[in-house]
């Protein structure tokens, strides 16, 4: 597979309505950076994702054009100026956009600027708009159970028949469930170097920023020998080397859309396989379910040492980003609470005459809780 594509960037802007000008500039821009990582917390010589270099130009040209059909009838992407940006995001609140969706776009458009020296024009979502009051605070905690059991789905039935159309697909799907790898990890883990030994299997290509990581081997050896069967001598992977990352995506999602893996076939998708693999780890190390399976707190040491172990596994830095994966007990303990508006706290408060333990108890919700709400109202 080849490593460091990048997009036919002048055939993809002939698509897009836009002065010669500002198309001409936008190659440039394009081009040269397309491919470059941006971080705030690490430096990184890897090429960004076909899969990233994507979504930056689709965000990019998309934004550009938005803005002529509002009336800003740009000439140069050097003429982006900060009321093009609120002008944008006022847009995408109007219709309806999820904050994460947006935040997504600012974080294209801040790499772009970044490109062009306007280093300090995109600014974070809640300088645009008011979060809260649009329903765009990102929770980065799930409270619905993603995984392919949790959603009635037998994995080894459905990949049985994915196998029947394309065994290296099938393949690349067990080595999702069988070591929570992302769905790029599985197209381009090189299985015979990645068995350090027979307990830790070494992920290097496809990682999320470049991050290397061990995953522990919990007696799926089996897999890998499966796989082995199945790789290109030219990739080392499982992933033709006729394909290059581009079209393998769009071959893969195609054989997975043909058996229903997608959110409005089966409501699963590929990456609920890591959903599933966290789970299990959780569950096998903490001695009890996870949280979003509806499972009691166990032991808190046990729970903080099933939680490490996780996140490591995952290519994950911080214990918080578990929450995608496991929920929390204190998320799911809130499903199917109340949910209690600015106005009927207020309400309540004045009715008892100030006393916030009588307006929790009339609302039944906690007092911790009535005090956050009241907090923020001040």
């Amino acid at each position: 597979m080849r490593q460091g594509a990048v997009f036919n960037v002048r055939a993809l802007l002939a698509k897009y309505d836009l002065p010669t000008r500002m198309r001409a500039e936008l190659e440039v821009a394009l081009m040269d950076n397309l491919r470059r990582i941006l971080s705030q917390t690490r430096a990184s010589l890897k090429a960004a994702s076909l899969k990233t270099q994507e979504r930056r130009m689709y965000t990019i040209c998309r934004s550009i054009v938005e803005l002529r059909d509002q009336g800003f009838m740009l000439e140069s992407p050097h003429s982006l100026r900060h009321k093009h940006v609120q002008a944008l995001v006022d847009r995408w609140v109007e219709e309806g956009q999820t904050g994460g969706t947006i935040e997504n776009k600012l974080s294209h458009l801040k790499a772009f600027c970044h490109w062009l020296g306007k280093r300090d024009l995109i600014r974070s979502l809640g300088e645009y708009t008011d979060r809260r009051a649009h329903g765009l605070i990102r929770s980065y905690v799930t409270t619905k159970d993603k995984s392919w059991k949790g959603n009635g789905i037998d994995a080894r039935a459905v990949i049985a028949e994915v196998e029947k159309d394309d065994p290296r697909v099938a393949v690349q799907l067990q080595l999702q469930a069988a070591f929570g790898l992302r769905v790029e990890e599985s197209w381009s883990l090189k299985v015979a170097s990645a068995l350090k030994n027979l307990d830790t299997l070494m992920v290097v290509d496809g990682t999320k920023g470049g991050r290397k990581r061990d995953v522990p081997v919990r007696l799926q050896l089996f897999v890998l020998d499966r796989a082995a069967r199945l790789v290109d001598p030219m990739t080392g992977s499982t992933t033709p080397a006729t394909y290059n990352i581009a079209r393998w995506r769009n071959h893969y999602n195609a054989v997975l859309r043909k058996h229903g893996v997608y959110k409005k076939g089966l409501g699963v998708t590929s990456h609920g396989l890591r959903h599933e693999w966290a789970q299990e780890m959780y569950e096998e190390l903490a001695g009890a379910p996870a949280p979003v399976k509806g499972g009691d707190a166990p032991d808190l040491e046990a729970h903080r040492q099933a939680i490490q172990a996780v996140v490591l596994g995952a290519g994950h830095s911080k214990p918080s980003k578990s929450g995608a994966y496991l929920s929390t007990f204190t998320a799911m303990a809130a499903v199917g609470k109340p949910q209690v508006s600015k106005e009927q706290v207020l309400a309540a408060i004045r009715r008892h005459d100030g006393n916030k333990s009588k307006a929790a108890a009339e609302l039944g919700i906690t007092r911790q809780r009535l005090y956050r709400i009241s907090e923020k109202l001040e």
